[in-house]
């Protein structure tokens, strides 16, 4: 499980995290939705501990991540990957060492086993035959799907997502969306996905969360989530024109007919 406590974090004098908290069961996908400047990237790199709260708890298993230093530090670090925005992959490194990049950092994997982790990694996301080509030469979706298989080649238990299907065309996010489902249940990981993409959140979470201003001001299903009275929740929804279309739960899609 991954759960933030009580997370307060000021930058540059303003509150971006006030009294923040969320946990994730191991397995379920919490989305986490919110305007520009809500805060949503930073309780992100509190997950992964990129940043440190001025207050709070991060745990992971029961772990205390906020407080970890060096080779402990790492050692939590191994529990995650994450698909930063846009893929961030490097340009000068072709699409094979770019997905290895975290084996090889990590060490004790022989050239064999790491060819064959990255091979494995690229089918998951749909992206055979192009360990040769440059990032340059990649799609905007093949990008993305490029720095997820860079994201879960060291097969973590949780995958942090950054607004995965940011600048993607609607095919092409909805192809995310689908890869981000398929990983939860291959690979049985627990997932937090920062967008502003409502179509997204509500097609790959268990959960929605609303962040305003630093506080979770609504937090349920996608179909709790869209019967929210709150104002900010349904000026949000309206924000994006999606208020007149119906979106089931998960677990009700997923169910069989």
């Amino acid at each position: 499980m991954l759960e933030l406590r009580n997370i307060r974090k000021t930058l540059a004098g303003k509150t971006v995290l006030d009294q923040l908290s969320l946990q994730v069961e191991r397995g379920r996908t919490l989305v986490i939705v919110g305007s520009s400047g809500a805060g949503k990237s930073v309780a992100l790199q509190h997950m992964i501990g990129l940043m440190k709260p001025d207050s709070g708890e991060v745990l992971v298993d029961g772990r205390p991540l906020h407080s970890a230093r060096g080779r402990a530090l790492s050692e939590l670090r191994r529990s995650f990957g994450m698909l930063f925005q846009g893929g961030a992959l490097i340009n000068w490194m072709n699409v094979f060492d770019n997905v290895a990049l975290p084996l090889r950092e990590r060490g004790g994997i022989g050239e064999e086993e790491i060819e064959e982790r990255v091979r494995q990694a690229l089918a998951l996301v749909n992206l055979p035959e192009v360990e040769s080509k440059m990032p340059p030469e990649l799609s905007g979706g093949m990008l993305r799907r490029a720095g997820l298989a860079r994201a879960i080649v060291t097969r973590p238990p949780i995958i942090l997502y950054d607004e995965p299907t940011a600048g993607l065309d609607p095919v092409l996010s909805r192809s995310i969306d689908q890869l981000i489902h398929k990983l939860q249940h291959e690979m049985n990981v627990t997932s937090v996905v920062v967008t502003h993409d409502l179509i997204s959140a509500f097609s790959v979470g268990d959960q929605v969360a609303l962040l305003h201003q630093g506080r979770i001001v609504s937090l349920g299903t996608p179909r709790q989530f869209q019967a929210d009275p709150e104002p900010l929740v349904q000026s949000f929804i309206e924000a994006q024109r999606m208020n007149h279309v119906e979106y089931g739960d998960r677990e009700q899609r997923d169910m069989p007919s």
